[in-house]
């Protein structure tokens, strides 16, 4: 089990080493991925995990699944509707050690919907870089249904199914700098 002790204390993601990603099925048959290229966040290690916490914010505009035209249907009021709400909030209202793994539970906000998830987070070690700054590496992952947050455009196949998944997983590689 990761002992807290080693990582205690403020870090800040660093989102030019960092990526908060997501995959899902399109058209039963592929996996769509993507990411937001626009994000910060807190994470605090305390002395157990009832003091330590998580916070994060992403521009949903940012977001980035390697195609332009789906970027911007993504980004319209079809999905997120950018123009009206352009930020996705997560923040940590528990967080339980299993084992070397730990589940962070939190309300994500998305277009004003606020819904509790699970993440799983592995600390994945620490750094001294090159300029003197104390890193931390987390990765994560968690799943989500997009119809929770009233993302629920889609359109039905005639081969059956509908052409974007419902399950949304999420997959966050984090590097953080220790303030």
């Amino acid at each position: 089990m990761t002992e807290l002790s080693s990582i205690a204390g403020t870090w800040v993601i660093d989102p030019s080493h960092s990526r908060l990603g997501f995959e899902t099925r399109h058209a039963v048959i592929t996996k769509v991925r993507g990411h937001f290229a626009d994000f910060e966040g807190t994470i605090v290690v305390g002395a157990d995990t009832a003091s330590s916490s998580a916070k994060v914010t992403a521009k949903l505009d940012s977001i980035d699944t390697g195609s332009a035209d789906r970027d911007g249907h993504l980004k319209s009021a079809d999905f997120f509707d950018t123009e009206n709400t352009n930020e996705l909030v997560f923040e940590s209202t528990a967080i339980k050690a299993t084992g070397d793994t730990f589940i962070v539970t939190g309300n994500l906000t998305i277009k004003g919907v606020t819904n509790s998830i699970d993440i799983a987070v592995e600390p994945t070690g620490t750094a001294k870089d090159p300029f003197g700054n104390d890193r931390a590496g987390f990765e994560g992952t968690g799943e989500l249904s997009r119809k929770d947050f009233g993302l629920t455009w889609n359109v039905a196949l005639e081969t059956g199914g509908f052409l974007v998944s419902d399950n949304i997983k999420l997959q966050l590689d984090i590097s953080a700098i220790k303030q």
